[in-house]
């Protein structure tokens, strides 16, 4: 079978490097915004600007548990420091897995289905992400809110300067997130795209039966003893070296020619 699922060739070469060049740019986008944000620069000031407009919970709900000696609650995903660590993880992982990426490509052992397990798992952690940054908080039952308010509405709505630049830094790292998960996407089409069978496969199955084919080898294929002289056939013992040698040999014996 011509069809190839490991050693697989890219449809576009080119393709490959602009998107490399688009992954890059990103990469840099989300390690610069993620790595701001560490590791509390504006979460909880946004947490607590948006209970002050009557959108979220309050983050006061931790000061409480603690000074009522009771168990913390659950926080929301998107005010937890645990999104804040993920993001600076999948940031960091998305540039060694594009060095990666790049040596593999240039030694052409960036296989598309090594390429495809890869995306799929980027996608699914910056979709991670993308839910968590702009995910519900339902702590509060009386400020329940269904996406993060900075995500959903616009910074102004905030008088203070400040929550207005903290709100934007928030806008602009999950801006770069959905950036990033559409570079995946792109790749991951590409991914798709080369291991569909091609007019290349049909051209390597044609060869092989070309090749193969009793008539091909009997045109000219190789086989086995190909090269080496057939040896003629008469009448008399086939010549060969060893014939020769007997023939000189009894030329030079005269006692046989006497006594025969």
């Amino acid at each position: 079978m011509a069809y190839k699922l490991l050693n697989r060739k890219w449809r576009s070469t080119r393709a490959m490097y602009y998107t490399m060049i688009a992954e890059l740019l990103g990469t840099v986008g989300v390690l610069v915004m993620f790595g701001v944000a560490q590791p509390d620069l504006y979460r909880t000031k946004l947490w607590q600007a948006g209970h002050d407009l009557g959108f979220n919970s309050s983050p006061a709900v931790i000061l409480w548990a603690y000074a009522n000696y009771e168990p913390l609650p659950t926080l929301p995903f998107v005010w937890s420091q645990t999104i804040t660590n993920f993001n600076v993880a999948i940031s960091v992982l998305s540039l060694f897995l594009l060095l990666t990426k790049l040596i593999a490509f240039i030694m052409h052992v960036w296989f598309p289905i090594i390429a495809m397990v890869i995306n799929v798992s980027l996608i699914a952690l910056y979709a991670t992400s993308i839910a968590g940054q702009a995910g519900p908080d339902y702590l509060d039952p009386s400020h329940p809110s269904r996406i993060a308010w900075y995500v959903a509405k616009p910074c102004t709505v905030a008088a203070n300067q400040s929550v207005q630049s903290n709100c934007r830094l928030a806008k602009g790292a999950f801006a770069a997130s959905c950036i990033m998960l559409g570079i995946y996407t792109i790749n991951l089409g590409m991914n798709i795209w080369a291991l569909l069978p091609n007019e290349a496969d049909r051209k390597d199955l044609n060869d092989d039966e070309d090749t193969s084919s009793p008539a091909a080898l009997k045109k000219g294929g190789e086989w086995e003893m190909h090269g080496i002289p057939q040896t003629p056939r008469t009448g008399t013992v086939p010549f060969t070296p060893r014939t020769t040698a007997f023939n000189t040999l009894e030329r030079k014996l005269p006692l046989r020619n006497q006594y025969s």
